[in-house]
């Protein structure tokens, strides 16, 4: 088996949007056009599992456009862009969060105070992180608050948001970085705590924050053996007009996985370029690309049945140059 050129896996995750919320109107990609969003939104839409049951009646149909995220239309065209990568938990951030980390979430919607994380749940289950010790790889936790739910991982390897871009530039990334923004830069819509800041819910403000990061990595030299995945944790109650498949039913019998589509960006030099990937992906997959990048076992049965982001590569061309923004 060859070695991957890959020696660094960023998952860059942002907040709260569907598939159609962003590139409804990206030319050829499955989307869908709706009444545009102002920017910020006007409020936080209701993103609660029970809210997602009644998504077709209730969900907020409207949309940015790629005036608003210049950038992200950049790296759609110039890499590639999954139509069809769908957010694991049919509810809100932190089961996602959860699958982004160990591809199970115990829950299906936000414990108490889940930011906090004081006096919540800590869960025994695999985890990526777990498997990349074992293998003596690294990883590191930028911003993030999920991992102190999981046995285990709480206060480990824990580094701030801003950290990321310093050690990008330092050229000193771990085997696999997971990197989340600070509020004003999530994109999560404005809470009612937020009102007075315009930079909360900007998707163009959030937007220049990732391209900071992305830049961060190619200016620290890091480039050629990189690959960066740009994706959104929830639907955050925005519209998607394609129905997610059920794979999985929660205890009440009611759809677990999949959640809605979200986007996902797959940014390397060694990514399709200008390509609309149609492969059924969702956040388990980041990892499954990860245990086959590194060679670990899979964290569980999720992992074993996920495709790991194959069609969004070619690894047996040159290694491509880096972005080029005409607008940020």
């Amino acid at each position: 088996m060859s070695v991957s050129p890959i020696q660094h896996v960023v998952i860059i995750v942002k907040e709260n949007h569907t598939f159609d919320n962003y590139f409804g109107t990206f030319p050829g990609a499955d989307g869908m056009t709706m009444p545009r969003s102002p920017n910020p939104p006007l409020h936080d839409p209701d993103h609660r599992h029970s809210a997602w049951l009644s998504r077709v009646k209730t969900a907020v149909s409207a949309q940015f456009v790629e005036q608003d995220i210049p950038a992200y239309f950049d790296y759609a065209r110039q890499f590639t862009l999954c139509e069809n990568y769908f957010s694991d938990v049919a509810g809100p951030s932190t089961p996602n969060h959860l699958m982004l980390v160990a591809a199970d979430s115990p829950i299906i919607g936000n414990p108490p105070h889940y930011r906090r994380g004081s006096n919540e749940p800590v869960f025994k289950i695999p985890s990526l992180p777990a498997h990349l010790d074992q293998a003596k790889l690294t990883w590191g936790n930028y911003g993030g608050y999920v991992f102190d739910f999981i046995h285990g991982l709480a206060g480990r390897n824990k580094y701030t948001s801003e950290q990321f871009s310093q050690d990008a530039l330092a050229g000193k990334l771990p085997s696999v970085s997971w990197v989340y923004a600070l509020h004003d830069a999530s994109e999560h819509p404005p809470d009612p705590q937020d009102k007075g800041n315009p930079l909360v819910g900007n998707v163009t403000h959030g937007m220049r924050w990732t391209v900071d990061q992305v830049n961060a990595i190619v200016k620290g030299g890091l480039w050629p053996n990189t690959a960066i995945f740009i994706t959104w944790d929830d639907w955050g109650g925005w519209f998607d007009h394609v129905d997610p498949p059920e794979v999985e039913k929660w205890t009440d019998g009611a759809q677990f996985r999949y959640g809605s589509r979200v986007p996902c960006l797959v940014i390397s030099p060694y990514a399709k370029r200008g390509h609309i990937s149609k492969q059924l992906y969702s956040h388990v997959s980041l990892l499954k690309f990860c245990e086959t990048t590194f060679r670990l076992p899979d964290v569980n049965h999720r992992t074993v049945e996920a495709d790991p982001m194959s069609d969004c590569f070619n690894f047996s061309k040159p290694a491509g140059p880096p972005p080029i923004l005409t607008a940020t």
